[in-house]
């Protein structure tokens, strides 16, 4: 199956007099929430899924736990999740404080399976 993109037109940012160009953008093909992703993994499996949902319930919860822990969050053959923060230059090592961390996010580092899925993908131009 083939992921579906449209051409989009964008401005250059640095200069916004310039003449838009086009670029390839994902037009996205639905999504799935916890509930559904629990009832695929009980129709192949034998939990239930409310088991399912459990079990993902309570992975979602240690990810924030172990990730507010500065911890990296390694999920085997998908990938992991890492903490990551953007601050304030400073002329000093001594200046650089916690008052200067101005933004935090989530990393997602995809492992060798996802990053080879990534390669072979197939795209198809919808209007």
């Amino acid at each position: 199956m083939a992921i579906n993109y449209k051409s989009q037109p964008r401005k250059n940012p640095q200069d916004l007099v310039a003449p838009a160009k086009y670029y390839a953008a994902v037009v996205p093909n639905g999504s799935v929430d916890f509930e559904t992703l629990a009832e695929m993994i009980s129709e192949q499996s034998a939990l239930s899924t409310t088991d399912c949902l459990a079990a993902l319930n309570i992975l979602e919860v240690n990810i924030i736990r172990e990730l507010r822990q500065g911890r990296i969050v390694r999920l085997g053959r998908l990938g992991n999740f890492q903490v990551s923060i953007s601050s304030n230059g400073y002329d000093s090592p001594e200046a650089v404080s916690a008052d200067g961390i101005t933004k935090g996010r989530v990393l997602f580092r995809p492992s060798v399976k996802l990053k080879n899925m990534l390669k072979v993908l197939k795209f198809a131009r919808v209007s």
